[in-house]
């Protein structure tokens, strides 16, 4: 960024976001989705010289305009409180630049300001604002992540090899990683004969989801347990999912509760 010479100093930070840039970049041209990182009753007018207007939870206010905008890779506004300090309105410049990357987008930021202590007050804010960027979006990406957990533990009874392969094939990102106790498995291709073995060796055992998916951006905690054909319990654990930039299962790990008595895998 060529920084001019009256705002000389920068809050650099770089983030990978697992989501599409296009996603990515409509937090910041939907006033809804902008409202969601930044707070209630803020809003953007996504072309040059459109306003600005962030809302914070506590009830301070900032203000700017757009000055550059290149969906999906670029946009760059400028930014102040209405209270005048420690920036006065529209006296600072937010660069945010995207890249789309292995394993999403690439989000680049530069908030252009006058001096190193106004810098040094913003590098914690920036911190928390992007979290909670990451968490907005992320909340769209994996909108149906409960679906897609249920989806993981029926297909483990699937009797039908084609359909259980099929079903897998779309669930699951194709790098995809298992591991438990009992088992590592490397890829979907390995993953369809150690599904086929555990329904042989362990006839009738279903697998199923206890409680609410808890999420925290792109790692899923689940609950689960492990029954036989008669309703009996088997087993209980909990599986960590990680999840792509399209909502497939990159990674499973899953745990076992000290009493499980099977050995089904989850």
């Amino acid at each position: 960024m060529n920084t001019a010479p009256s705002l000389p100093f920068t809050v650099d930070r770089t983030v990978i976001i697992r989501a599409t840039p296009a996603i990515v970049f409509s937090f910041f041209t939907d006033t809804p989705r902008w409202a969601k990182w930044w707070g209630d009753g803020s809003s953007i007018d996504a072309r040059p010289g459109g306003r600005v207007v962030i809302r914070y939870p506590t009830g301070d206010e900032a203000f700017g305009e757009v000055l550059e905008i290149e969906a999906p890779e670029r946009i760059v506004f400028s930014y102040g409180y209405a209270r005048g300090t420690p920036i006065a309105p529209g006296a600072s410049r937010v660069t945010i630049r995207l890249e789309p990357v292995s394993m999403g987008t690439r989000l680049t930021l530069a908030h252009a300001v006058d001096s190193a202590t106004v810098r040094d007050e913003h590098v914690q804010g920036w911190r928390f604002q992007l979290g909670l960027f990451a968490n907005a979006v992320s909340d769209v990406v994996h909108r149906d992540v409960a679906t897609a957990v249920d989806e993981w533990f029926r297909v483990w009874a699937e009797p039908d090899a084609a359909i259980r392969e099929a079903s897998l094939r779309s669930l699951l990102a194709p790098a995809f990683v298992f591991g438990d106790q009992f088992s590592m498995i490397a890829a979907i291709d390995e993953l369809l004969p150690h599904i086929a073995a555990s329904q042989r060796f362990m006839p009738g055992i279903r697998l199923q989801r206890i409680g609410q998916v808890r999420r925290c951006r792109d790692t899923v905690l689940v609950d689960w347990t492990a029954a036989n054909a008669e309703g009996q319990p088997r087993g209980s654990g909990t599986n960590i999912f990680e999840l792509d930039e399209h909502n497939r299962i990159t990674a499973v790990t899953g745990f076992w509760n000290a009493q499980s008595t099977t050995g089904a895998n989850s």
